[in-house]
């Protein structure tokens, strides 16, 4: 096997795997799409704010930890698993709402925290970001069913 191969192989093998995680937390739709970017920026910027600024509440001394980064990583996976479950629960009861609300919940979530990481860097943002963030998270919370 040649290095172009082996380069397709690992390519294929990544769109499957990547192809199969979106089935199963219910579509690459607007919502994965969001919460997955978030999530992204979430974990990025608050490396940053340990590893450059020193400013982290994760760690006592405010600076990149490593069990610290393990457990953001782990969490996120754990809400990722929590939106699989909402997925399941829909087909199991015939709704639709239930990942939305999930998704939802944790798009609020990882905004704020993304927000308070940014904040930490001294960047500003407009108010009615943090507040749409705000409302996204109570919305899930209250399940959806008021809108």
């Amino acid at each position: 096997m040649n290095a172009t191969q082996i380069k397709e192989a690992v390519l294929a093998t990544l769109a499957a795997s990547g192809a199969f995680l979106a089935n199963a937390l219910g579509g690459w739709d607007a919502l994965l799409k969001l919460l997955v970017a978030l999530m992204a920026a979430d974990y990025i910027t608050g490396l940053v704010v340990a590893a450059v600024f020193k400013r982290s509440n994760k760690s006592e001394s405010g600076t990149l930890d490593s069990n610290a980064s393990f457990k953001g990583l782990a969490r996120k996976c754990a809400v990722l698993v929590l939106v699989y479950i909402a997925v399941l629960l829909d087909t199991a009861t015939g709704t639709h709402y239930v990942r939305s609300a999930v998704a939802l919940f944790f798009i609020g979530n990882e905004g704020l925290s993304l927000l308070e990481n940014v904040g930490l860097m001294g960047v500003k943002y407009p108010a009615f970001l943090k507040n749409m963030l705000q409302a996204l998270r109570d919305k899930g919370e209250g399940g959806g069913n008021d809108g």
